[in-house]
């Protein structure tokens, strides 16, 4: 998928199998404009590992966990961002380790972590490959069909499922889901239910529909979300003055 909007560009592209039961996408951002600028990234239910070059110099790694609400990303002209995007099971099976700690927050990565570096930014396609190989070597325990029924449900649902519902089509109890969701992402499965339906309204908000579609109680339920999400209303997001939200400038015009 391509994207291109004012001084934003964007390319992504989705990982083969079966690393897709935990990577959504490994994309890329390129920030184009001289003057710095101040922009919103919104809760997508996503892991990130990000690669991040500013063009005076700087080079940082980060890692980040669930967000629940939105986040302002620090000012800063000309840049190029390599992302690898995880669905929140690569914690425990690519990761190996809980994102409790992590929730509405990121975490700076050491040097070479995973064998990345900033010379990994200048090909992107060679990133892309580099970052497959290195995420297979990662997986080494076979994934609970439990965990990975629970969410392609979610995800097959758009968010619009309930716990009750997922419990009883997984065969595994709401107390112990909840359980495993707060001690991995640090959100309970309503709340990364919400997340999901969320982000999977952007796109309608983008194109100027603001009738709620995804099974919202009311028009006013709709605006509610869409405020403790996104921090505007529903006309102001999308507006998306400057290209101030980042994944409403990614999306490709229809």
């Amino acid at each position: 998928m391509n994207a291109a909007r004012n001084q934003l560009a964007y390319f992504s592209l989705q990982p083969p199998y079966p690393l897709t039961n935990f990577v959504e996408s490994i994309w890329m951002m390129k920030y184009h404009k001289d003057e710095a600028a101040e922009s919103i990234i919104v809760p997508d239910g996503k892991i990130d590992v990000a690669l991040l070059a500013v063009e005076n110099g700087s080079f940082e790694m980060f890692i980040s966990g669930i967000f629940t609400g939105p986040i302002i990303k620090p000012p800063f002209p000309k840049s190029t961002m390599f992302v690898i995007s995880f669905h929140p099971i690569a914690a425990e099976y690519i990761f190996k380790q809980s994102f409790a700690d992590l929730k509405n927050a990121r975490k700076k990565l050491a040097a070479g972590y995973w064998g990345f570096c900033e010379d990994d930014l200048s090909d992107f396609d060679q990133f892309y490959r580099k970052a497959c190989e290195i995420i297979a070597v990662q997986l080494k325990k076979e994934i609970d069909r439990r965990k990975k029924k629970l969410f392609e449900l979610i995800y097959l649902a758009k968010g619009t499922t309930t716990v009750k519902e997922l419990s009883e089509q997984v065969g595994w109890s709401s107390r112990q889901i909840n359980r495993y969701f707060n001690n991995w992402f640090g959100v309970s499965l309503k709340s990364y239910l919400n997340i999901i339906r969320f982000s999977n309204s952007l796109k309608q908000l983008k194109n100027g529909d603001f009738y709620p579609e995804l099974n919202y109680g009311d028009q006013s339920h709709f605006i509610r979300e869409v405020k403790k999400f996104s921090g505007v209303k529903p006309t102001i997001l999308n507006k998306n003055k400057n290209d101030r939200f980042i994944q409403l400038s990614m999306m490709p015009e229809d």
